[in-house]
Parts: structure tokens; sequence; C-alpha cells
């Protein structure tokens, strides 16, 4: 398939999973992904679970680079814990340089799933409410990067 064909089917995707997610949630946009164009030949989990610049910059620097390397053919999560969950928060406590919320939000945009420990959100009196409406909350962050290992997932911790 060439590069023009890939960059309307996933704009083609985009769309549909758009409108799709808006009506049913997060979760069913990533099971239309997987349907409507396979299961990707590669499978990426990473651990964010730092508050500290340097350490957001470099890990979304290698989401990236991993996503234009791979295109389609990539599905990425990052499951923020601890502290690291600051990223996905509408009103972090922690400090969150802009160019981090652009870069998150692009990716986002870009079909990267950002999951989120809903037990360290319980430990900041946090709710759904509280987090950018694409984070997907999971029970327990360590359960959700141990789940995707077993589901095939390379994991990458920083």
């Amino acid at each position: 398939m060439n590069t023009n064909t890939q960059h309307r089917r996933r704009l083609e995707w985009l769309a549909t999973a758009a409108t799709i997610a808006a009506l049913s949630g997060s979760a069913t946009a990533e099971l239309i992904d997987r349907e409507l164009l396979g299961e990707p030949d590669h499978k990426l989990v990473y651990q964010f679970n730092k508050a500290d610049p340097d350490y957001m910059q470099g890990v979304l620097f290698s989401v990236g680079e991993m996503l234009r390397k791979h295109g389609d053919d990539i599905h990425i999560v990052v499951t923020a814990i601890g502290p690291g969950i600051h990223i996905l928060a509408k009103q972090p406590l922690r400090p969150v340089p802009e160019l981090v919320r652009e870069r998150v939000s692009s990716l986002a945009a870009y079909g990267v799933s950002f999951h989120v420990c809903g037990n360290t959100m319980k430990t900041l009196d946090w709710s759904e409410s509280d987090m950018l409406d694409f984070a997907e909350i999971v029970d327990i962050g360590a359960d959700d990067l141990m789940q995707l290992q077993e589901q095939g997932y390379s994991y990458i911790s920083w």
C-alpha cells in the first residue's frame, strides 16, 4: 500500500472514529481502529510515571518517533501513573509545559492512546471530569501495563 493510500485511509478512519468516539467513548474507537485497519504489526506501551519536564519531553519525543517510523502499523499506549498523570489533567497540580500539553493532544489526534491510573486519580480526589477528554481511565495503572503486555504490547519504561 503506498503512502498516499495509507494517509487517506487513516484520515477516513479518524473521521469515523471521531464520530463514534463522541457517541460512545474512546474504547469503542480503538476497537473500530482494529476492525477497519486490522491489528497492527507493532504494539507498544510506555509507562509514564514522572512529572519532570525533561522526562516528559523525552518520552513523548520517543512516542512521536515511533509513530513517524511505523505509521498505521503501530498502536501506542501511554499509561500515566503516579506523578505522570498530570499530563492528562485539565488543571494539573504539577507544572506541565505548554509544549508537552500540545504534544500530548497532537499524539492523541494521531491515534496514540493515553490511559490514566484510576488509583492515582483517587489519591488526588480527581474524577473523569478533571481529565482531558481523550484520556481513558483504567482502574489500576500497573494492571493496565501488565494486561497490555499480556496482549503482546512491548513495554517501555524510562
